[in-house]
Order: C-alpha cells, then sequence, then structure tokens
C-alpha cells in the first residue's frame, strides 16, 4: 500500500518504520525542519509502564487546586485559555470516575510493558546507540509522600512490576551524587525501567527507515483532510493533491483540527511541559540514571554528558512563551538533589513542549470511521514511553494482522461514550 503518515514526531517515525518492515510505500509529511522538532525534542526521556497512570483519577481536582495555590505546584493554568482548553477540563473531571480511571489506568500500562519490549527489539534490530542508561528511581522527601505514594505500589505489584522500597541510605547507593542535605525518607527503585534520548533515537531511526525507502518531507504544512477525498494530502497554502491508499494521522495537537472536516471530534489539548538541559561539570554529582521527585513530579534524568531536568503541566496560555515560573521550579529541584553536577553559565537549553492530551488518558489507535483514515495519536505526556508499542499496533492494524496487544478502549469509539 502507499501510505502518508502525518507528523515526524517520534509517533509517526516510529510509525513509518514499522509500516516499512511491512513492506508498504511510506511518505512522512512534518511541517518541521527535521524529526522530533516539538513534543518530541527535550523529555524527560523516562520509559517506565508501571509509573504509567492518567492523569483523570479520584482525588485528582483537589491536588490539582492545591497546586494551583502553590509556588512550585506541578499543575498550572495560564492565560489565554481556548475554548477547547475549557472543554478538555469538563471531560477530564467526567473522567475523575475510579471505574473510568481503572480502566484507563489497565489500558495504558498494557500498552506500556509491550511498548518496552518492542523498543529494544527495534533498538537490537536496528543496532542503535542512543544516550540512554538503565533504572530510574523516585525520591520520597518525608513520611508523608511515603504514606501517599502507597496506592501506587499496590499498583505496581499487580501488574508484575519488579520494585524495591528503599531507605534513604539504600537510594544513596544507587544514586551516590544525591544530596545530603535534602530530606530524603525513602524512594521507589526500579531497575528494569530506563532512560533515554527520545530525539536522538527518532534520528536514528529516521535513518534506518530510510533505509527501507521511506520518503521524508520536511516544512509541509498539510492542509486539514476533505470528505470529499479524505486519502488525499496537499499543502496548506495550496498544492496539487496527492491520492494515498491510507493516510495515518500522528500530527500530534494539530491533528484534531485536520481531522475535524471528516467529522471527527477529536478533544486534544496542549500540556505544555518545560525542561533544561545542560552540561556536566562533574561526573561524580550527576545521576547514574534517572530519577523522580515524587512531591514535585520533576525528574531529573542522565543522558551521555548531559543532565535533563524535566516537568510541570500547564493548560492554556502561549505556544512559544516559556514561564519563568516553571523553570524556577526546576532549577530547584535540581540543586536539591544534584548541586554542582552541571554547569549553569553558560550552554543551558530551556524547552517547552505542547504534550498532546485527551482528556482520559489513553491514546487513540487503529481505524478512524472513515474509510484509509488511521490514527495514533494522543500520548500525552507518554508518547516516548508509548511509542513504538503504538506503531507496531497501527501498522498490524492496517495490514489486517492481529496486534500483539489486546486493545480495549484504545480505539476511536472510545471518544463516543465519554
Amino acid at each position: 500500500m502507499k501510505i502518508a503518515i502525518v507528523g515526524a514526531g517520534i509517533i509517526g517515525v516510529t510509525t513509518a518504520w514499522e509500516l516499512a518492515c511491512d513492506g508498504h510505500e511510506v511518505m512522512v509529511f512534518e511541517r518541521r525542519g527535521s524529526v522530533a522538532e516539538e513534543s518530541s525534542f527535550a523529555n524527560a526521556g523516562v520509559v517506565a509502564p508501571g509509573y504509567i497512570t492518567p492523569w483523570a483519577a479520584p482525588g485528582m481536582r483537589g491536588k490539582v487546586l492545591r497546586s494551583l495555590l502553590s509556588t512550585h505546584g506541578a499543575v498550572k493554568l495560564r492565560w489565554p485559555l481556548a475554548m477547547r482548553d475549557f472543554a478538555f477540563m469538563s471531560r477530564w473531571q467526567r473522567a475523575c470516575k475510579l471505574e473510568t480511571y481503572l480502566a484507563n489506568r489497565t489500558r495504558m500500562q498494557r500498552l506500556a510493558f509491550y511498548s518496552r519490549t518492542r523498543l529494544h527489539e527495534v533498538t537490537e534490530a536496528c543496532e542503535l546507540s542512543y544516550e540512554r542508561s538503565d533504572g530510574y528511581m523516585v525520591l520520597l522527601r518525608s513520611k508523608r509522600d511515603l504514606k501517599l505514594v502507597q496506592p501506587g505500589l499496590d499498583v505496581l505489584r499487580a501488574v508484575g512490576t519488579k520494585f524495591q522500597q528503599l531507605d534513604a541510605d539504600e537510594a544513596r547507593k544507587i544514586e551516590p551524587a544525591l544530596s545530603t542535605e535534602t530530606s530524603l525518607s525513602g524512594a521507589i527503585h526500579l531497575p528494569d525501567d530506563e532512560v533515554g534520548n527520545c530525539r536522538q533515537f527518532a534520528l536514528l531511526l529516521k535513518r534506518a527507515a530510510e533505509g527501507l525507502g521511506v520518503q521524508f518531507h520536511f516544512g509541509c504544512d498539510i492542509a486539514p483532510l476533505t470528505r470529499a477525498a479524505p486519502r488525499s494530502i496537499s499543502l496548506a497554502s495550496g498544492s496539487e493533491a496527492h491520492e494515498f491508499d491510507a493516510i495515518v494521522m500522528c500530527a500530534g495537537v494539530d491533528s484534531a483540527r485536520m481531522l475535524k472536516p471528516l467529522g471527527l471530534r477529536i478533544p486534544l489539548a496542549p500540556v505544555y511541559g518545560h525542561s533544561i538541559s545542560a552540561n556536566i561539570r562533574e561526573p561524580l554529582n550527576a545521576p547514574r540514571s534517572a530519577v523522580m521527585d515524587e512531591r514535585y513530579k520533576v525528574a531529573i534524568s542522565r543522558l551521555g554528558l548531559r543532565v535533563r531536568v524535566a516537568g510541570s503541566a500547564e493548560l492554556g496560555g502561549a505556544h512559544d512563551e516559556v514561564n519563568p515560573a516553571a523553570l524556577k521550579t526546576l532549577y530547584k529541584v535540581l540543586h536539591d538533589w544534584f548541586p554542582g553536577a552541571v554547569t549553569l553559565q553558560a550552554g543551558v537549553q530551556q524547552w517547552k513542549g505542547a504534550r498532546p492530551m485527551l482528556p482520559d488518558g489513553p491514546p487513540i489507535l487503529g481505524p478512524s470511521g472513515v474509510p484509509g483514515v488511521w490514527l495514533n495519536l494522543g500520548h500525552g505526556s507518554s508518547g516516548w514511553a508509548l511509542s513504538c508499542g503504538s506503531a507496531r499496533v497501527t501498522a498490524d492494524l492496517i495490514g489486517g494482522n492481529d496486534p500483539g496487544v489486546d486493545l480495549e478502549g484504545l480505539g476511536v469509539e472510545r471518544l463516543l461514550v465519554n
């Protein structure tokens, strides 16, 4: 089949590779100048399937309200708020019911474990060498943090995730550089989880995909699809339409606008995250792998010769306006745990990216309901962790093959009942 993919983030690139492996003729269209230049550019890089969970959960409304009032709160609202943001919040609140949360958590984790396996298979098959390290540790500052994390540990046990509950001394044996000046009541260590440079992986896999004949076209702002010719691609600025046997929509938040003329109302909203990346000054003072501060929801990752600090969740505001308060929190958490690890005087990369979030959590995979139009979108903050599995599932569905994972609740029909 001749297949067009719209979007060359980590979702689009992995989908292109999987489809090319199945023998399809694949063309990828991206508005940016290269792959992985938006949501996939400078994320935390953590692949921790057991810790993937929907933001729509019982009690989250109270937590969000408290966070809004806190200087270093993980969740913020910024003005202006668009109508889609208000619609998103309304659907998000409805999805916070216990029954809905449990179903969506199961769906996300099932896909995440499958995706981690597929990530390793792809890495080995393509002999990809990118910045990565093994292990992930959740840091608990107080006894209260330790108490609050207990329900999450029950989830890890239920899905068979390997983990260790550590005291402060045991945690510092795994991450010796953790500052002794910051209170640490304990930690949760997940030895089978990992951290990896998402953008590096995407760039390497792009090259592998090109070796299979995939064509990448950059600087292409694609026009919304049309009812008259839903399997045709043309530029928003005007161009001749090109017909394909299938189109796979992987364009992040912009997917909703492009699908709207087909009668598809995808409730995507951009939830912004921030990160800083800096060169390591003293390796002995830097993390060995990745840690996450449970209180502030900030991850600190070792990526080769750099450290990346990532966090925050902002709804609303301008997409190109970095929030100084969010960066202040990242610097605070970095200094709390790894003071002196990086050089901050020069060469610090500050980044803000839009996570394409659906209100209830899981992505949407598979047929759109419009013949020839397929969906692989809405992965939110878990795009890197879910990408390889989502891509394999999409390729299997397009090829008429049975996917290697249960897809209950991951189709577009879920949106019709929420």
